[in-house]
């Protein structure tokens, strides 16, 4: 994953772990509350939980935030209030995706280009990219939602997924988190449905991530549904938005 910042400066078992329960701070209710926010991001709001995600996040004031995969942008303008004039938000669209109908580079240039999104900047590079030196320990959190999983389907044309998790190792300061949220396969299932289901394991995430190099942070529960039997497609709309997903905090070691 190369990310130019010059111009702005094996399957192992899941452990059991605490959930983590955070407390949204001000300058989040404000940024959910942005009225620059679309309806259709608003809309979202209750299925998405995003005071809770960004507090369990620990975005705040002054941040660089990488929004990996950013889609519509639901992320991207929570991020730019959030981290402030002082901070920064990367759409990092992977390259692999942008011929998609969708035109997912199109839309994040055109989030980017709203009033008062001046600190989001648009990136497009293969995932697995090795980062340039300079880019280097300079990002405090990267986030990506519902989307993990797709790193490995064939749309992706074979991707390096180790490779592409290595590459945000590399663009986190010590100190910093990855964030990861989303669709729970049946647990021991591994990478098997991550395409015919949009699901994916949550210990084969925790596998893939730690092995390069990071350490488990804590997990939030918000949004879980123990109801979800996992045996259907998350478009399907008798789960679509209510899906049990996994939302798995790692922070790069300090030393």
């Amino acid at each position: 994953m190369t990310l130019s910042f010059a111009a702005a400066a094996a399957v192992l078992a899941l452990a059991a772990a605490p959930a983590v329960a955070e407390t949204s701070s001000p300058a989040i209710a404000a940024a959910v509350a942005d009225a620059g926010r679309p309806d259709k991001d608003k809309a979202q709001d209750a299925a998405r939980h995003p005071a809770e995600l960004v507090a369990f996040a620990r975005v705040k004031a002054g941040d660089t935030v990488l929004d990996i995969w950013p889609g519509a942008g639901y992320w991207s303008r929570i991020f730019s209030v959030v981290v402030g004039p002082q901070g920064k938000v990367f759409a990092y669209v992977p390259a692999e995706i942008v011929t998609f109908k969708s035109k997912p580079l199109d839309i994040a240039k055109a989030v980017a280009a709203e009033p008062g999104r001046g600190n989001v900047e648009v990136v497009s590079d293969p995932l697995a990219a090795t980062p340039p030196a300079d880019s280097r320990d300079k990002v405090d959190v990267a986030f990506t939602f519902e989307n993990y999983h797709d790193f490995h389907d064939t749309f992706m044309k074979g991707a390096d997924v180790d490779a592409y998790n290595r590459a945000v190792f590399q663009l986190l300061r010590p100190g910093g988190y990855y964030v990861i949220v989303d669709h729970a396969a049946p647990a021991g299932s591994g990478l098997k449905n991550t395409e015919d289901l949009h699901r994916i394991d949550a210990a084969a995430v925790r596998a893939e991530v730690e092995k390069a190099g990071f350490t488990f942070d804590g997990e939030s529960k918000v949004l879980a549904n123990p109801d979800d039997p996992k045996d259907k497609i998350v478009f399907d709309p008798a789960i679509r938005g209510k899906t049990d997903r996994f939302a798995y905090r790692f922070v790069k070691p300090r030393t």
